[in-house]
Protein backbone atom coordinates (compact mmCIF):
# COMPACT_ATOMS: atom_id res chain seq x y z
CA UNK A 1 0.00 0.00 0.00
CA UNK A 2 1.38 3.47 -0.91
CA UNK A 3 2.58 5.55 2.00
CA UNK A 4 0.42 7.71 3.23
CA UNK A 5 0.72 11.97 4.60
CA UNK A 6 -1.48 10.89 7.35
CA UNK A 7 0.75 8.32 9.99
CA UNK A 8 -2.41 7.55 12.13
CA UNK A 9 -5.05 6.81 9.08
CA UNK A 10 -6.17 3.60 9.61
CA UNK A 11 -5.22 0.88 6.82
CA UNK A 12 -7.80 0.19 4.25
CA UNK A 13 -9.59 -3.30 4.42
CA UNK A 14 -10.40 -4.60 0.73
CA UNK A 15 -13.37 -6.82 -0.01
CA UNK A 16 -13.17 -9.48 -2.44
CA UNK A 17 -13.60 -13.55 -2.89
CA UNK A 18 -11.87 -16.45 -1.17
CA UNK A 19 -11.52 -20.25 -2.42
CA UNK A 20 -11.24 -22.64 -0.37
CA UNK A 21 -11.16 -26.44 -0.11
CA UNK A 22 -14.47 -27.74 0.98
CA UNK A 23 -13.12 -30.78 2.62
CA UNK A 24 -9.82 -28.98 4.97
CA UNK A 25 -10.98 -25.31 4.90
CA UNK A 26 -7.23 -24.68 3.00
CA UNK A 27 -7.12 -21.74 1.28
CA UNK A 28 -6.74 -21.82 -2.29
CA UNK A 29 -6.77 -18.28 -3.68
CA UNK A 30 -7.76 -14.80 -2.29
CA UNK A 31 -9.16 -12.28 -5.00
CA UNK A 32 -8.97 -9.07 -3.57
CA UNK A 33 -10.84 -5.95 -5.53
CA UNK A 34 -8.61 -3.38 -6.78
CA UNK A 35 -10.72 -0.69 -5.45
CA UNK A 36 -13.78 -1.16 -3.21
CA UNK A 37 -17.44 -0.28 -4.99
CA UNK A 38 -19.11 2.49 -3.36
CA UNK A 39 -22.03 0.45 -3.66
CA UNK A 40 -22.85 -3.05 -2.36
CA UNK A 41 -26.67 -4.12 -3.22
CA UNK A 42 -28.29 -7.06 -0.83
CA UNK A 43 -31.99 -8.36 -1.63
CA UNK A 44 -33.27 -11.25 0.58
CA UNK A 45 -36.33 -13.32 0.33
CA UNK A 46 -38.46 -14.58 2.98
CA UNK A 47 -38.79 -18.16 2.56
CA UNK A 48 -42.43 -18.43 4.51
CA UNK A 49 -44.15 -21.61 4.95
CA UNK A 50 -47.53 -20.40 3.18
CA UNK A 51 -46.92 -19.33 0.08
CA UNK A 52 -51.24 -19.04 -0.22
CA UNK A 53 -52.04 -16.62 2.72
CA UNK A 54 -53.28 -19.61 5.05
CA UNK A 55 -54.04 -17.67 8.26
CA UNK A 56 -52.40 -20.66 10.90
CA UNK A 57 -49.40 -20.41 8.80
CA UNK A 58 -48.23 -16.90 7.78
CA UNK A 59 -45.84 -16.39 10.46
CA UNK A 60 -43.83 -19.24 10.16
CA UNK A 61 -40.41 -19.47 8.62
CA UNK A 62 -39.41 -22.47 6.66
CA UNK A 63 -36.18 -21.39 6.45
CA UNK A 64 -33.29 -18.49 6.35
CA UNK A 65 -33.97 -15.86 3.85
CA UNK A 66 -32.30 -16.13 0.45
CA UNK A 67 -29.50 -13.65 -0.15
CA UNK A 68 -29.00 -12.24 -3.04
CA UNK A 69 -25.73 -9.90 -3.53
CA UNK A 70 -24.63 -7.37 -6.47
CA UNK A 71 -21.14 -5.76 -6.80
CA UNK A 72 -19.79 -3.33 -9.52
CA UNK A 73 -15.77 -3.93 -9.38
CA UNK A 74 -13.56 -1.35 -10.82
CA UNK A 75 -10.29 -2.67 -12.46
CA UNK A 76 -7.57 0.28 -13.86
CA UNK A 77 -4.25 -1.03 -15.10
CA UNK A 78 -2.81 2.35 -15.32
CA UNK A 79 -0.96 2.71 -12.01
CA UNK A 80 1.10 -0.60 -12.45
CA UNK A 81 1.72 0.72 -16.17
CA UNK A 82 3.40 3.66 -14.95
CA UNK A 83 6.33 1.23 -13.22
CA UNK A 84 6.61 -0.82 -16.31
CA UNK A 85 10.19 -2.89 -14.76
CA UNK A 86 8.42 -3.93 -11.26
CA UNK A 87 4.73 -4.71 -13.34
CA UNK A 88 5.91 -6.58 -16.21
CA UNK A 89 2.81 -9.28 -16.41
CA UNK A 90 0.62 -6.04 -16.64
CA UNK A 91 2.47 -4.79 -19.39
CA UNK A 92 2.56 -7.76 -21.35
CA UNK A 93 -1.03 -8.74 -20.50
CA UNK A 94 -3.00 -5.90 -18.96
CA UNK A 95 -5.42 -7.24 -16.87
CA UNK A 96 -6.08 -10.19 -19.06
CA UNK A 97 -4.65 -12.18 -15.41
CA UNK A 98 -7.19 -10.45 -12.80
CA UNK A 99 -10.56 -11.00 -15.32
CA UNK A 100 -9.25 -14.72 -16.10
CA UNK A 101 -8.82 -15.30 -12.42
CA UNK A 102 -12.42 -13.94 -11.12
CA UNK A 103 -13.90 -15.84 -14.51
CA UNK A 104 -12.14 -18.97 -12.77
CA UNK A 105 -14.95 -19.04 -10.24
CA UNK A 106 -17.37 -20.10 -12.89
CA UNK A 107 -15.22 -22.49 -14.95
CA UNK A 108 -14.09 -26.31 -14.35
CA UNK A 109 -10.57 -27.05 -15.01
CA UNK A 110 -9.49 -27.81 -18.29
CA UNK A 111 -8.11 -31.19 -16.28
CA UNK A 112 -11.32 -32.16 -14.55
CA UNK A 113 -13.45 -31.83 -18.47
CA UNK A 114 -10.29 -34.12 -19.68
CA UNK A 115 -11.17 -36.58 -16.87
CA UNK A 116 -14.78 -36.50 -17.48
CA UNK A 117 -14.36 -37.15 -20.79
CA UNK A 118 -12.06 -40.29 -20.19
CA UNK A 119 -14.45 -41.66 -17.85
CA UNK A 120 -17.25 -41.66 -20.28
CA UNK A 121 -15.13 -43.02 -23.09
CA UNK A 122 -14.19 -46.10 -20.96
CA UNK A 123 -17.99 -46.87 -20.50
CA UNK A 124 -18.79 -44.80 -17.41
CA UNK A 125 -22.06 -44.27 -17.26
CA UNK A 126 -22.47 -41.74 -14.11
CA UNK A 127 -20.35 -39.31 -14.00
CA UNK A 128 -20.50 -36.49 -10.95
CA UNK A 129 -18.17 -33.96 -11.47
CA UNK A 130 -15.73 -33.32 -8.63
CA UNK A 131 -16.71 -30.59 -6.19
CA UNK A 132 -15.70 -27.39 -6.89
CA UNK A 133 -13.55 -25.30 -4.27
CA UNK A 134 -16.16 -23.14 -2.15
CA UNK A 135 -16.31 -19.83 -2.82
CA UNK A 136 -16.75 -17.48 -0.22
CA UNK A 137 -17.58 -13.47 -0.38
CA UNK A 138 -15.40 -11.38 2.41
CA UNK A 139 -16.74 -7.47 3.43
CA UNK A 140 -15.37 -6.96 6.26
CA UNK A 141 -15.09 -9.17 9.46
CA UNK A 142 -18.51 -9.32 9.96
CA UNK A 143 -19.91 -10.74 6.36
CA UNK A 144 -17.85 -13.83 5.26
CA UNK A 145 -20.39 -15.60 3.45
CA UNK A 146 -20.39 -18.63 1.16
CA UNK A 147 -21.78 -17.83 -2.60
CA UNK A 148 -22.58 -19.05 -5.87
CA UNK A 149 -21.63 -16.52 -8.44
CA UNK A 150 -24.86 -16.37 -10.95
CA UNK A 151 -24.10 -13.35 -12.98
CA UNK A 152 -21.04 -11.95 -14.73
CA UNK A 153 -20.47 -9.66 -17.25
CA UNK A 154 -17.17 -7.62 -17.75
CA UNK A 155 -16.67 -3.96 -20.03
CA UNK A 156 -13.60 -3.72 -20.82
CA UNK A 157 -13.51 -0.15 -21.81
CA UNK A 158 -9.64 0.56 -22.34
CA UNK A 159 -6.81 -1.44 -24.41
CA UNK A 160 -3.05 -0.97 -24.73
CA UNK A 161 -1.43 -1.54 -28.44
CA UNK A 162 -1.68 -4.65 -28.25
CA UNK A 163 -5.17 -4.89 -27.38
CA UNK A 164 -4.91 -6.09 -24.11
CA UNK A 165 -7.70 -4.69 -21.50
CA UNK A 166 -6.49 -1.81 -19.05
CA UNK A 167 -9.24 -1.08 -17.61
CA UNK A 168 -12.44 -2.98 -16.84
CA UNK A 169 -16.05 -3.00 -14.88
CA UNK A 170 -17.02 -6.12 -13.27
CA UNK A 171 -20.64 -6.57 -12.47
CA UNK A 172 -20.72 -9.71 -10.25
CA UNK A 173 -24.25 -11.32 -8.73
CA UNK A 174 -23.97 -13.28 -5.71
CA UNK A 175 -26.18 -15.84 -4.45
CA UNK A 176 -25.27 -16.41 -0.92
CA UNK A 177 -25.15 -20.15 -0.26
CA UNK A 178 -27.27 -21.42 3.12
CA UNK A 179 -27.90 -25.06 5.31
CA UNK A 180 -30.77 -25.14 2.47
CA UNK A 181 -28.08 -25.26 -0.42
CA UNK A 182 -25.82 -27.52 1.75
CA UNK A 183 -25.36 -30.19 4.15
CA UNK A 184 -26.08 -29.01 7.30
CA UNK A 185 -22.30 -30.45 8.23
CA UNK A 186 -20.88 -29.27 5.12
CA UNK A 187 -18.23 -26.21 5.66
CA UNK A 188 -20.48 -23.90 3.87
CA UNK A 189 -22.63 -24.36 6.60
CA UNK A 190 -20.82 -23.74 8.92
CA UNK A 191 -19.51 -20.25 7.54
CA UNK A 192 -23.48 -19.55 6.74
CA UNK A 193 -24.62 -20.31 10.47
CA UNK A 194 -21.85 -18.06 11.63
CA UNK A 195 -23.05 -15.26 9.69
CA UNK A 196 -26.56 -15.48 10.95
CA UNK A 197 -25.40 -15.66 14.08
CA UNK A 198 -22.94 -12.48 13.74
CA UNK A 199 -26.39 -10.67 12.53
CA UNK A 200 -28.14 -12.07 15.50
CA UNK A 201 -25.28 -10.11 17.72
CA UNK A 202 -25.27 -7.02 15.74
CA UNK A 203 -29.17 -6.96 16.17
CA UNK A 204 -29.47 -6.91 19.44
CA UNK A 205 -26.82 -4.13 19.97
CA UNK A 206 -29.31 -1.90 18.06
CA UNK A 207 -31.21 0.62 20.16
CA UNK A 208 -34.65 0.06 20.35
CA UNK A 209 -37.27 2.96 20.85
CA UNK A 210 -40.16 3.23 23.40
CA UNK A 211 -43.58 2.97 21.35
CA UNK A 212 -44.73 6.69 21.93
CA UNK A 213 -41.63 7.23 19.67
CA UNK A 214 -44.24 5.59 16.84
CA UNK A 215 -46.64 8.51 18.00
CA UNK A 216 -48.92 5.41 20.13
CA UNK A 217 -49.24 4.80 23.67
CA UNK A 218 -50.09 1.10 23.52
CA UNK A 219 -50.94 -1.52 20.58
CA UNK A 220 -54.72 -2.38 22.09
Amino acid sequence: MTATPFPGSPKLVRGGLVQVDPTSGAVLRVFTLQYNPDTLTRTLAIQGISENGERSEVLRLKGPAVETIKVEAEFDAADQLEDPRHNRTTVQLGLHPRLAALESLLNPTVSSLIDQNTLAANGTLEIAPAEAPLALFVWSAQRVLPVRVTEFSVTEEAFDPKLNPIRAKVSLGLRVLSIEDLPFTHRGSTLFLSYLQRKEVLASKAPSAALDALGIGGLS
